[in-house]
C-alpha cells in the first residue's frame, strides 16, 4: 500500500495568467477581483484578446498538493484533465513537483479546465474560470491504495458543486476513515459556503471532515453571522480542528477547548496572494499527522493578505505539511506562514523556492 502525507482532491485547472490595464477589463466585461464561471465561447474569446501569458498548473488542492511535495513530504492528487495540449502541460508540471498523479484523462470533449486571471497593476486578480473537464471527475476515479494510504486527505469546497465529484470524496473519506486517515477540506469562498451550507456542516457534524480550513468571511457565512467569535465558537463545536485566517489579523486555531491566535508581521513586497492557503493546508497536515503537540504559534508575516482572493489557501498548505509531519501546531503555523509569504512575493500560486530548503534555513526542519 502507498504511503502519502496528503491526498488532495480538487479542479485539476491550468492558470493562464496575464496583465492587463483597468481599460482592459471594462472593456471585456470582467468584474475586478471576482472568480467567475464562464462557458467555452466566453474562454475562447477572453483567451483570444490576452496579452502575453504565464501557463501553469493550478488549481486550489493541486497548489496544496505541490506545497506538500516541495517541503519533501508524499503528495497524491486526484483530479480530472482531457487528454489534450493543455492536459499534457497540466500531467508534466504537477509530476515535475513531486505529486503521484495517475487520474486517467478524458478522451476528447469536454476539454481541460482553464483560469485566466488578469493582474491590474494593483495585484488585484480577476479570474475567469472555465471548468471543463473538472466535472467529470468521478467515482471511477477514486484510487482505493492511495484513499487508504495517505495520513490526511485534504478536498476543496469548490469541487461540491459537481454531483458526481460529491460521490467521490464521500467514497475516498469512507476509504481513508476505514484505514484510520484523517479527512480535511477548505471551504474555498463565501458564494460556495452559501450554495452548500447545510451540506457542509452536515460534513464536520457528522465526522465525514475532520479538519476545517477556513478564513473569517467563510465561518460567519457558514453560522449566519456578522460576528467572527460567534461563528468561531460554532465551528469550535462542529469539527475537531479549524484554521482560519483573517487577513491582516493573522489567524485562529482551535481545537477543543484551546486557542492559538496567531498574529501576522509584514512581508517585503506583496505579489501575488493567489492559493495561499493552498500551501498553508500542506504545512498543517503534513506536521499533523505526525502527532505533534498544541502550542501557541507565531505567524510569518502577510501584510495585506487578502482571503477573498486565495492567499488563505496557500497559507493552510504549509500547515498542512507540518502537521502530517508530526510537528507542533506553533511549527506547523510557523512553515504555513513561511509558504505563504514566500508565495504572494511572487507571480503565480506555486512556489517556485524549494519550500523545505527554505525551512531549513529558517530553523523549522
Amino acid at each position: 500500500m502507498p504511503d502519502y502525507d496528503v491526498l488532495c482532491i480538487g479542479n485539476a485547472i491550468v492558470d493562464i495568467i496575464a496583465q492587463c490595464d483597468e481599460e482592459f477589463l471594462e472593456t471585456n466585461g470582467i468584474i475586478k477581483g471576482a472568480m467567475n464561471l464562464i462557458d467555452t465561447q466566453r474562454a475562447e474569446l477572453l483567451y483570444s484578446r490576452m496579452g502575453p501569458a504565464i501557463e501553469a498548473s493550478g488549481g486550489s488542492a493541486g497548489n496544496t498538493a505541490a506545497g506538500v511535495a516541495s517541503f519533501g513530504g508524499r503528495a497524491a492528487f486526484f483530479g480530472k484533465v482531457s487528454n489534450d495540449a493543455l492536459g499534457e502541460i497540466y500531467a508534466h508540471d504537477i509530476h515535475a513537483q513531486g505529486v503521484a498523479f495517475d487520474t486517467i484523462p478524458l478522451k476528447g470533449e469536454p476539454p481541460t479546465a482553464r483560469s485566466m486571471i488578469f493582474v491590474t497593476p494593483d495585484g488585484e486578480r480577476s479570474m475567469n474560470t472555465y471548468l471543463g473537464a473538472c466535472v467529470e471527475l468521478g467515482p471511477e476515479d477514486v484510487e482505493a491504495d492511495k484513499a487508504s494510504g495517505a495520513k490526511v486527505t485534504y478536498f476543496e469546497g469548490y469541487l461540491w458543486d459537481p454531483p458526481r465529484a460529491k460521490e467521490a470524496i464521500r467514497q475516498t473519506a469512507k476509504l481513508a476513515h476505514a484505514a484510520g486517515r484523517e479527512v480535511s477540506m477548505t471551504l474555498s469562498d463565501s458564494f460556495c459556503v452559501d450554495r452548500y451550507r447545510d451540506e457542509f456542516l452536515e460534513l464536520m457534524r457528522s465526522g465525514t471532515v475532520d479538519i476545517v480550513f477556513a478564513n473569517s468571511h467563510e465561518i460567519k457565512s457558514l453560522y449566519q453571522t456578522s460576528s467572527f467569535d460567534e461563528a468561531l465558537a460554532q465551528i469550535r463545536k462542529d469539527c475537531r480542528i479549524a484554521a482560519v485566517t483573517r487577513s491582516e489579523k493573522g489567524s485562529v486555531i482551535v481545537r477543543g477547548d484551546e486557542t492559538v491566535v496567531i498574529k501576522a508581521t509584514a512581508i517585503k513586497e506583496l505579489v501575488d496572494t493567489t492559493g495561499a492557503g493552498d500551501l498553508y493546508a500542506a504545512g498543517f497536515l503534513h506536521g499533523y499527522t505526525q502527532g505533534r503537540d498544541l502550542q501557541t504559534i507565531k505567524a510569518t508575516a502577510i501584510k495585506e493578505l487578502v482571503d477573498t482572493t486565495g492567499a488563505g489557501d496557500l497559507y493552510a498548505a504549509g500547515f498542512l505539511h507540518g502537521y502530517t509531519q508530526g510537528r507542533d501546531l506553533q511549527t506547523c503555523g510557523d512553515l504555513g506562514s513561511l509558504a505563504a509569504g514566500l508565495v504572494i512575493q511572487q507571480i503565480g500560486p506555486r512556489p517556485r523556492q524549494n519550500l523545505r530548503r527554505e525551512a531549513e534555513q529558517a530553523g523549522l526542519l
